[in-house]
């Protein structure tokens, strides 16, 4: 007790001990938004419950979200079960906004994958898998539509244990299954569980575990017992001497195990037949951590570079990430934050380390989806948002001037894809260009760049629907109206042998002599470690004043490539000789010569064409395999897998980007609208030879 009152202020509403900042992560269309919908229903934060298929969700505000019935943008709000706070932040599935999903967990304590009880572990499960290990996040694992036919609740598990190399640990097992699924049986209490259909599941009934399922229920039981024991010395040593645990302690180690990560408890239900989700609640409360189980956040000092720590505590000095930006409507621009350490207080400065800048505080929010609510303070282990602030972007720290502190950034993917825009009047001009800044605010993954020989405007992002649903923004949001070309694939260069090259630039510019001379050595490094620069000449060659116009230089030459204008990727530049002149040279002469030499050792380097390659999996018929099997080796794609799925196939290939253009379309013409697919960037490989010299020649 006298710990929580050093850690908390007096005017906290909530302590730190109650708290929960979760997410709901999964594939597209595994029922997240709909598990999201029903734990608000029952929690009382909503007093109905919208549909996905209705397109009147509360997470799904967007108009564009429900169109389409998918989640594109992270939603946050708050809600109470059982006198806990926890704040949700339901995330997209789409591989096209990915980044949704990376910025979001990298502020959460613990997060709740759901999976489907029919496709098991999908290409996007594996993706916030390995975001959510990226992070150490702990998690829970709901398996959601055990109602519909092909629902396989120990195959799933199977996967998350295989696919996912995760120790899932079934805590429920389900009372039936497909359209015999009528409850779960929770192996901590060791009771069943039905959900009143007539009052929309918001009753629990308890009741003696049937017959039927008694012998897989103890087993199930013994198998969790023995996975809880095995994490924690005192439990194996009640275990070993009574043969099983008391449920407090048992669900205590739950709990130790989930946080430590060396578990991930597995439970059960279908969201959309209103079954399993108070458990699901329960289990959130029960097993994921506070921001007191988390270890305290780690950051450097933005001068000294020397490790900082902080607690969570209200004491602390002020310490939070800025993980979004969005722009309102009715506030204007927000800034979501994480707030790790000490207060957020309306009215106060706050610093940020990247701009040396401090900032004013105007206005507190706490958010429920697309409705604001204002605070005075935000305390340490709360998400909220700034309205209004200007200075600050995604991956900022906004911290105590006297106290600075740098959290690790975001790093985020690389787009794929891009197409020329341009506005269709003059009067659109100006305002496509603050549309556009503001946008590519927002999502780190949208970038606005110019084409340098045509000047037009590019616009890039991770994938079709990506600039889709952008374009529809500038519209609907912005009131902008814009012409878009066709979709291009973002490629890239890089080279297959080492080459050395030098250049002189002996020139006269607007009556003024200017010299210099850069010598290069260009040598290819491993797919994906990036671009490196060294000197390895002495300052008597050129001196140090004229390196860094030398890396810019250097720069744009990898910027623009030497095939096709593409950036030059995965090369180790060193300087290796050089000339200089104490009164002819200058700074445009080195800056030009750097430039050319590193195109003249690109061009003798046996440069190649990369382009995206996308995992591509596709769940059909047996009867359409065949066509879809032939269509993808007409469009380049290796088939990795077919596998059997209760049914129907699945098929996981690797396919460039440049063959999936309206792929969609072609996919239901092929299996007459009966087959899905999702796909997401893995690699760059080598354009075929063939085919690069038809895209140098367009």
């Amino acid at each position: 007790m006298a710990k929580e009152v050093k850690l908390e202020a007096a005017g906290r509403a909530h302590p730190l001990a109650t708290i929960r900042n979760i997410g709901i992560v999964a594939h597209i269309d595994a029922g997240k938004t709909t598990t999201t919908e029903r734990m608000l229903y029952y929690t009382g934060r909503v007093h109905k419950m919208g549909e996905v298929h209705d397109g009147n969700t509360v997470m799904d505000w967007m108009v564009q979200e429900q169109e389409r019935g998918i989640t594109i943008t992270s939603a946050a709000t708050t809600c109470f079960w059982r006198d806990q706070q926890i704040n949700i932040i339901d995330t997209p599935g789409h591989v096209d906004f990915t980044a949704e999903v990376e910025r979001s967990l990298r502020v959460l304590d613990g997060a709740v994958g759901v999976l489907c009880a029919v496709g098991g572990v999908q290409p996007q499960s594996e993706t916030v898998w390995r975001q959510a290990n990226k992070y150490a996040v702990p998690r829970i694992a709901f398996i959601n539509k055990m109602d519909r036919t092909g629902a396989n609740f120990v195959r799933v598990v199977g996967e998350i244990r295989e696919q996912l190399n995760s120790p899932a640990v079934p805590v429920q097992i389900p009372w039936g299954q497909e359209e015999g699924f009528r409850g779960v049986v929770d192996l901590v209490r060791m009771q069943a569980l039905t959900f009143a259909d007539a009052e929309l599941g918001a009753k629990v009934q308890t009741q003696a575990i049937p017959a039927e399922l008694t012998m897989a229920a103890q087993k199930a039981r013994e198998h969790l017992l023995e996975a809880v024991a095995e994490t924690d010395e005192e439990l194996l040593t009640t275990y070993l001497e009574e043969g099983d645990l008391p449920e407090a302690m048992l669900r205590a180690g739950i709990r130790r195990a989930t946080v430590a990560g060396k578990m991930v408890p597995v439970l059960c239900g279908t969201s959309l037949r209103n079954k399993g989700i108070q458990p699901l609640l329960d289990a959130v409360v029960d097993y994921l951590p506070s921001p007191l189980d988390v270890p305290a956040v780690k950051g450097r000092h933005p001068k000294t570079e020397a490790e900082q720590v902080r607690e969570t505590s209200d004491f602390e000095p002020l310490c939070s990430l800025a993980f979004k930006v969005a722009t309102d409507p009715f506030v204007g621009r927000l800034v979501f934050v994480r707030v790790y350490s000490g207060e957020l207080k309306k009215g106060a400065n706050v610093y940020n380390p990247r701009t040396q800048k401090r900032e004013r505080v105007l206005r507190l929010i706490r958010l429920h989806a697309n409705q604001r609510e204002e605070v005075d303070v935000l305390y340490s282990g709360e998400i909220g948002a700034i309205a209004g602030i200007k200075g600050v972007g995604t991956g900022d720290t906004l911290c105590a001037e006297q106290k600075p502190i740098v959290l690790e950034r975001i790093h985020f993917p690389e787009p794929v894809i891009s197409m020329a825009i341009e506005p269709r009047t003059q009067a659109d001009k100006e305002k496509l260009q603050e549309v556009l800044a503001d946008l590519s605010d927002e999502d780190p993954t949208f970038q606005v760049g110019q084409n340098v020989e045509t000047g037009q405007m590019i616009i890039k992002g991770m994938g079709e629907l990506h600039l889709e649903i952008l374009r529809d923004r500038m519209l609907r949001e912005f009131k902008v109206q814009a012409n878009a070309g066709r979709p291009m694939v973002a490629y890239r260069e890089t080279i297959t042998e080492s080459a050395r090259a030098e250049y002189t630039f002996d020139r006269e510019l607007a009556g003024k002599h200017h010299f210099a001379m850069v010598g290069l050595l260009l040598e290819k490094n491993e797919r994906g470690s990036g671009n490196s620069i060294d000197f390895k000449i002495s300052s008597d060659i050129i001196p140090h004043d004229f390196r860094p116009v030398v890396e810019e230089g250097i720069r744009d030459g990898l910027s623009t490539g030497v095939l096709g204008s593409f950036p030059l990727v995965d090369v180790r530049v060193s300087v290796v000789s050089g000339q200089w002149h104490p009164v002819d040279s200058s700074e445009i002469a080195f800056r030009s010569a750097a430039s050319m030499s590193l195109r003249e050792a690109a061009l003798a380097a046996r440069p190649v064409l990369l382009e995206p390659i996308m995992a591509l999996e596709i769940e059909l018929p047996e009867e359409h395999l065949g066509d879809v099997l032939g269509d993808l080796n007409m469009r380049r794609g290796q088939v990795r897998d077919v596998a059997q799925r209760d049914g129907t196939r699945a098929i996981e290939a690797s396919v460039p980007l440049a063959e999936l253009f309206g792929y969609a379309t072609t996919l239901r013409s092929l299996t007459r609208g009966r087959a899905g697919y999702t796909m997401e960037p893995t690699r760059f490989d080598v354009v075929p030879e063939s085919l690069c010299r038809e895209l140098m020649n367009r």
